[in-house]
């Protein structure tokens, strides 16, 4: 159990904030399987600002989807605090949580995301602008530094706390290195032992077991899974059993796989549409088709397909063809 201010999660392992990944439907998953918390994909203060529709598509919030972190990022603290009471007006988060880990080219440039690791006076004053609207907890998601010549993840974590941050998650790797090498894990430990705050571990979490070692490790309180979920939302009640000190349990049939995969892509057509949906499905529907056999030629079969019924048609036939 683990409280992120007035809180109370009812596990150590939570869904990470994952762009075209963490729609509605996809955590029902994950929380089916055992995740603690989940976290909304990445929204845009400006986006919010301007009643983008797609961007309020991100925080559609269907019933038994709690308790959620929805997740925001920018870089102007008046927006992102003005942009707080919008995202909390549509979905009514538990937890908000600020972007300032994320990547990607076009995010950095515009000064978001893990730019801000390199202002952190900027980044304090996001934080306290967030806080300041929410109204319930906030907490800051960031990476182990800049690049390898600006590690700062210690100070970064102190001053989130010190803003009036309820939790903190620390990625183990430099937005340089992007999603490369090997996640710093003792970096994370060292953040856990300067603040008082609780801490969540990020990287590098693919086996049940690797959720032991890395709370062992770094002695943080809990852990966000991200890409060790992709097509496995599996991971989550497997590394809770191995936290507890019980039998992994073996991975479901593919029979059985397949059914909860299809049954979250014909969810997600119910919330944003089948186009839509299909067109995201044919990455996620690949991803469930790890170390399966033949899965190539699946693959080319699900890069292709537009409705649902084309969607079952090739889960049967997979089903069918490998059972």
């Amino acid at each position: 159990m683990v409280k992120i201010g007035s809180v109370v999660l009812e596990g150590r392992l939570c869904l990470a904030p994952m762009a075209g990944v963490t729609d509605a439907a996809f955590r029902l998953l994950c929380r089916q399987h055992g995740a603690a918390l989940c976290t909304t994909e990445m929204v845009s203060s400006r986006a919010l600002m301007y009643q983008d529709g797609k961007t309020r598509t991100l925080l559609v919030r269907p019933e038994g989807d709690a308790p959620l972190s929805a997740q925001l990022f920018g870089s102007d603290p008046v927006c992102m605090g003005e942009a707080t009471e919008k995202l909390i007006e549509i979905c009514n988060p538990e937890i908000v949580d600020i972007n300032m880990g994320c990547p990607v080219n076009k995010v950095v440039k515009s000064g978001d995301g893990s730019a801000l690791m390199k202002n952190p006076d900027l980044a304090a004053q996001i934080i306290e602008q967030v806080v300041a609207h929410a109204h319930r907890p906030v907490t800051v998601k960031f990476r182990k530094g800049f690049d390898k010549g600006s590690v700062n993840a210690v100070e970064f974590g102190r001053m989130c706390e010190a803003a009036g941050a309820a939790a903190i998650t620390v990625h183990g790797r430099t937005r340089a290195q992007l999603y490369s090498g090997q996640a710093d894990w003792d970096i994370i430990r060292d953040v856990k032992r300067a603040v008082k705050i609780p801490v969540f571990a990020n990287g590098d979490i693919w086996e049940p077991e690797d959720c032991v070692k890395i709370l062992e490790h770094t002695g943080c309180d809990g852990a966000q899974i991200g890409r060790g979920s992709f097509g496995n939302p599996w991971l989550f009640e497997r590394g809770n059993a191995a936290l507890r000190g019980e039998p992994v349990p073996p991975l479901p049939s593919l029979k059985d796989r397949i059914d909860e995969a299809l049954g979250s892509f014909e969810f997600a057509a119910t919330l944003k549409g089948e186009k839509i949906a299909m067109l995201e499905a044919r990455k996620q529907f690949s991803w469930f088709l790890r170390g399966v056999r033949n899965a190539t030629l699946y693959k080319q079969q699900i890069s292709n397909m537009n409705t649902l019924e084309e969607c079952r048609r090739i889960a049967r036939l997979i089903q069918l063809e490998l059972r």
